[in-house]
């Protein structure tokens, strides 16, 4: 008996230890990143620590070309999420409801992009944006300079790409456990279909589309392969940090990197306060009735 117990307790402190050290091995680069924040450090390198102070926090941007670089990256960012989001559901919604003869082809392209390397795949695109400028048999499909010189299109497209598949997904796993009944019902209460989608069908999946956009957004925002291969002399907050830290590593930077994190966070948790309250108010009249 007394070794029994034991392998249960064992058993029962094993997942909970684990659990734990899993997180914590997770959090210490996040937690190193938010404690040299409030750095001030000897030299260029914000490296060691020296003392505590609020200068970085006092002016964020302070470093030259770091506001253009952040402008850019948030820009690019919430570009490629709105358009791969769209792109990405729909094509979520063709795949799951619809059979039509590429569908087979479709998924496997659609997996190509997140099964490629992503130096591959950053040079892949640069040679399509640099070569499509000397394409004599394509120049009157393709507007002139909409490829090159790279810069933010460039970036933008290249986002919108890698970020379909993500997305696609995403919203498809929520789409697959969708029950049909309800926008059937619908229907039979007089609604047409597009009535239907938005009153019925967006709702229900919109959690899934939800996800796909906030996983676009922190893909595209923190991408640097694929941007470093088609940026050109354009900066974002990533390659900028691959430029700088050559020379420096400023305190601003795990600023930004702070702020970047903490802002996603209090949204979950706020989203999830508000989902825990919104139950506990539904379940509270059956409460009283009972």
């Amino acid at each position: 008996m007394r070794a029994r117990r034991l392998a249960q307790a064992v058993d029962r402190g094993i997942l909970p230890a684990f659990t734990a050290l899993a997180i914590a091995y997770l959090m210490v680069p996040i937690v190193v990143m938010i404690a040299f924040s409030f750095n001030d450090p000897v030299g260029k390198f914000n490296f060691v620590w020296h003392e505590f102070s609020l200068d970085a926090w006092a002016n964020p941007l302070a470093r030259p070309g770091l506001a253009v670089a952040l402008g850019n990256s948030i820009l690019v960012a919430v570009i490629a999420t709105l358009a791969s989001t769209v792109l990405g559901t729909l094509i979520a919604l063709a795949l799951t409801r619809y059979a039509f003869r590429a569908r087979s082809a479709t998924n496997l392209f659609i997996f190509i992009p997140m099964a490629t390397p992503e130096i591959v795949l950053g040079a892949s695109l640069l040679t399509l944006f640099v070569a499509s400028a000397s394409l004599e048999p394509f120049k009157s499909l393709i507007p002139e300079g909409i490829f090159y010189p790279l810069g933010l299109r460039t970036i933008v497209i290249a986002h919108i790409m890698f970020n379909i598949s993500f997305v696609v997904v995403t919203v498809r796993a929520r789409i697959q456990g969708f029950d049909r009944h309800l926008e059937e019902a619908a229907a039979d209460l007089g609604a047409n279909e597009w009535t239907t989608f938005w009153r019925v069908t967006f709702p229900l999946i919109f959690p899934g589309i939800l996800a796909g956009g906030l996983l676009a957004f922190s893909l595209s925002i923190d991408d640097f392969v694929v941007t470093n291969f088609t940026s050109g002399t354009t900066n974002t907050f990533p390659v900028w940090i691959w430029g700088t830290i050559r020379n420096n590593l400023p305190p601003q930077v795990n600023v930004i990197g702070t702020v970047i994190f903490i802002i996603p966070v209090a949204l979950i948790a706020i989203s999830s306060f508000l989902g825990r309250r919104r139950a506990m108010e539904a379940l509270a009249p059956r409460r009283v009735t009972e």
